[in-house]
C-alpha cells in the first residue's frame, strides 16, 4: 500500500462520533456501553501520554459487527489517551472494499482491522481482527466460528484483556516509529 493511497483513505475516514452516527440507535447504545465500561487505567494513560511520534491510524470496521462493538470503543479509548500522537479515523469496511481486500485475514474480509501509518503515511503495519485474549475467550466458550451478537454482555476481565492487547499494538507501532532511523534523522532525535 502506497503512502498517498493511505493518506487518501485516512482523510476519507470519519471521527469516532461521526462514525457512530452512521449506526442505528441500538448499535450506538451498544458501542457506548462498552466504551463506558472500559476506561484506561492510570498506567495505560501514562504510557499513551509518553507517545511522541504521530501515528495515523485507519480502522476498517462495521458498526453492525459484534467483534467491532466489543473492540472498537477500546481502540477509541486508546486514541483519546494520546490525542497529540494518534490520529484515528474510521472507515466502513463495505464502503472501502478496495482497502479491505488488501488486508484480508485467512482469505476473509474481517473487521476490525487497524492500519498503522507513520506521520507521512508510510505503512507501519496492520492488525486485526481479534486480539489473542478475544480468541482465547471465544475458544473457551465454544471453539466455533460464530461472531458474538452485538450487545451481548462482555465480562469485565475480557474487556480489560482486549484493551491491553490493542494497546500493545499501538505501543508496538509507536516504538517502531520512535526507533526508525528515517524518522530519528528527520526529527534530530
Amino acid at each position: 500500500m502506497k503512502a498517498d493511497y493511505l493518506k487518501q483513505k485516512h482523510e476519507a475516514g470519519l471521527t469516532y462520533a461521526d462514525y457512530l452516527a452512521t449506526g442505528k440507535d441500538q448499535q450506538r447504545q451498544d458501542w457506548q456501553a462498552i466504551y463506558d465500561q472500559t476506561p484506561l487505567s492510570d498506567a495505560q494513560s501514562a504510557l499513551l501520554g509518553s507517545f511522541t511520534r504521530k501515528i495515523n491510524v485507519i480502522v476498517l470496521s462495521g458498526i453492525w459487527c459484534g467483534d467491532c462493538v466489543q473492540q472498537c470503543p477500546l481502540i477509541q479509548r486508546i486514541a483519546e489517551g494520546a490525542p497529540n500522537a494518534i490520529d484515528l479515523r474510521w472507515l466502513d469496511r463495505d464502503e472501502h472494499m478496495d482497502l479491505q481486500e488488501q488486508v484480508r485475514i485467512n482469505a476473509g474480509n474481517r473487521v476490525p482491522i487497524a492500519i498503522f501509518c507513520a506521520e507521512d503515511y508510510e505503512i507501519v503495519g496492520w492488525f486485526g481482527d481479534r486480539t489473542l485474549s478475544r480468541y482465547r475467550a471465544m475458544a473457551a466458550k465454544n471453539l466455533g466460528g460464530a461472531c458474538p451478537m452485538p450487545g451481548a454482555p462482555v465480562p469485565q476481565d475480557e474487556l480489560h484483556a482486549t484493551l491491553a492487547g490493542w494497546l500493545e499494538q499501538f505501543e508496538r507501532a509507536h516504538l517502531l516509529l520512535r526507533l526508525s532511523g528515517r524518522l530519528r534523522q528527520k526529527h534530530g532525535d
